[in-house]
């Protein structure tokens, strides 16, 4: 079984993201975004197979292909939101312009005493997810995710913030299920991907911008066992310091019943799917899946 996104090795190298992470603090954000520019150019030169997919996504979501000028304009997005995470765990949302769309949604999703799952993408940044717990100081906000494919970030979290490293719960754990049903009972949000595959037994069939694509359901399963409401967020990056986060509720209460359980975890699955074409729609150049999204899994 392949798992496209899980053959593509993890770009950079430890030695580089400490050096860029060492400018970001030390220099500026306005010295460390100029170093992305050949960064990005290198990326750009050296990266057929991730262009190759870019222009097929270009193609569905905006019916043409991009030009080198484009592909650059993707890579230097991607870059600066990987930059920001260094001042995002450090907790330095002061530098930036992040605009809240829905707290009153995920106010009331609170309201009803469960918890919440916060269901994201690799669609912009999903580390500003935190500036959401800032902004409702009392919110506890955990992440669910696999640090197993991704040991640089990871261990810039580690170096970065020690504390907000002690926030992610691995998945696949042998205690993921009880740490994040602790966090919901405690009225917490627990924030998770739902736009890559971890197995292929565990994923439906979707339209997603024109054609099919195979998206995982453990994101919906996990909403029904908890029965905690789902809020979907996506973290847009609009260039410059400004990030527009969006939150829409995708459902009170998903249920599964036994009787039509793959039925409706496809019904609830293709909702979200539905709304990350919206804003795929919307802020193209925040796509950050450089793979074939749509390669059947083999």
């Amino acid at each position: 079984m392949t798992i496209a996104w899980k053959t593509q090795e993890e770009r950079g190298n430890r030695g580089m993201i400490q050096l860029m992470a060492w400018v970001a603090q030390s220099l500026g954000r306005r010295v460390a975004r100029a170093l992305l520019y050949p960064i990005c150019l290198y990326y750009v030169c050296r990266s057929g197979e991730a262009n190759r997919t870019l222009r097929q996504y270009y193609m569905r979501v905006r019916g043409g292909l991009p030009g080198w000028s484009q592909l650059f304009h993707h890579y230097y997005w991607f870059a600066s939101t990987i930059l920001d995470r260094v001042y995002f765990l450090r907790h330095r949302f002061d530098q930036f312009d992040i605009r809240i769309h829905g707290l009153d949604t995920l106010d009331r999703a609170l309201a009803r005493g469960r918890g919440c799952l916060l269901l994201g993408s690799h669609l912009g940044s999903f580390e500003v997810v935190r500036a959401v717990g800032l902004s409702r100081e009392q919110i506890e906000v955990k992440v669910l995710m696999d640090e197993h494919n991704a040991p640089l970030i990871r261990g810039l979290i580690q170096e970065l913030n020690p504390t907000v490293a002690r926030t992610v719960i691995q998945v696949g754990g042998i205690d993921t299920m009880l740490q994040v049903q602790e966090c919901l009972n405690r009225g917490g949000v627990v924030g998770i991907m739902g736009d890559r595959l971890m197995t292929q037994d565990r994923s439906v069939q979707c339209e997603f911008l024109g054609a099919s694509a195979a998206f995982p359901t453990g994101s919906m399963r996990l909403a029904h066992v908890t029965g905690a409401p789902v809020v979907l967020f996506f973290g847009l990056y609009r260039g410059g310091n400004r990030y527009d986060v969006q939150l829409e509720l995708l459902g009170e209460s998903v249920g599964v019943s036994q009787e039509r359980q793959v039925d409706r975890v496809r019904e609830w699955t293709q909702r979200y799917a539905d709304r990350l074409a919206f804003y795929s729609r919307e802020a193209p150049d925040n796509w950050f899946n450089f793979y074939d999204f749509w390669q059947p899994p083999q």
